[in-house]
């Protein structure tokens, strides 16, 4: 079996704000087949910066995301939760997930076929790709 590229999320909700109004869009990209969910797990940071680990399954704002179709678990671990809460500021949350983009297996094949190999690849940050494109059509005008 062939797997797309994987990769990871950090999405955080100051102020402990998740209302789960993204599994929707979630289940909209999975049920096209766009990515596969290999792993999830929300993270909250107390006032006092204290971390917790929750599954979606052990807490009762999180149950929608029971519905979700994946092979959920296994990907994410304690370094990757600690990582991910570093970034928490206290009183806030965040769900992490690791999904494959099934839609780029076939590029991803193509490449590996033609000898190709990944050498660096990142995802670039709305705001920089929105002042980019500013940028652009102000200097087209």
């Amino acid at each position: 079996m062939s797997i797309g590229p994987v990769e990871y999320v950090v999405i955080g909700f100051p102020g402990n704000s998740f209302n789960g109004s993204i599994v929707p869009e979630l289940s909209k990209l999975l049920d096209a087949g766009t990515i596969r969910l290999l792993d999830l797990v929300f993270i909250t940071k107390d006032g006092n910066g204290d971390v917790l680990a929750v599954e979606f399954d052990e807490h009762e704002d999180l149950v929608s995301f029971g519905f979700l179709d994946g092979e959920v678990g296994g990907f994410i671990g304690d370094e990757d939760i600690a990582h991910a809460a570093e970034a928490l500021e206290p009183d806030s949350s965040a769900a992490l997930l690791v999904w494959e983009d099934t839609w780029a297996t076939p590029l991803v094949e193509a490449l590996r076929g033609s000898g190709g190999v990944l050498i660096e690849g990142s995802r670039i940050p709305h705001d920089l790709v929105e002042a980019a494109e500013a940028e652009l059509a102000s200097t087209s005008a």
